[in-house]
């Protein structure tokens, strides 16, 4: 069991970067898949990337492929999502969330533990 904190969220413009820290703390963060939700206004939440426990696996949501990255410091507890090209479709909350032991997935339902949510809004 970890529970996540999100940061780094805020204002940028089309085309700019955001890069979002989920630390982890209360269990063994390196056993769990991470995975990154977000929910814009007006629409449900959507799954944006998860990573495996060694890092070795990942999935992206094919809005955000090409453009977002996720990435694991197990020496850290920390989870990153490095956003490029940003646009503003891209503007929503974005949690942070434990997955399943060892492996990824990209059900929500399948992740217990949420972190409170960042905000990132893209706009000119």
């Amino acid at each position: 069991q970890v529970q996540p904190v999100e940061s780094g969220g805020g204002l940028v413009q089309p085309g700019g970067s955001l890069r979002l820290s989920c630390a982890a703390s209360g269990g063994t963060f390196s056993i769990y898949a991470m995975g990154w939700f977000r929910q814009a206004p007006g629409k449900e939440r959507e799954f944006v990337a998860a990573i495996s426990w060694s890092g070795g696996s990942i999935w992206y949501a094919d809005s955000v492929k090409g453009r977002f990255t996720i990435s694991r410091d197990n020496r850290k507890n920390t989870v990153y999502l490095q956003m490029n090209t940003l646009k503003p479709d891209d503007t929503a909350v974005y949690y942070c969330a434990q997955g399943p032991k060892w492996s990824g997935t990209r059900n929500a339902n399948e992740y217990n533990y949420w972190g409170q949510g960042t905000q990132v809004i893209v706009s000119s």
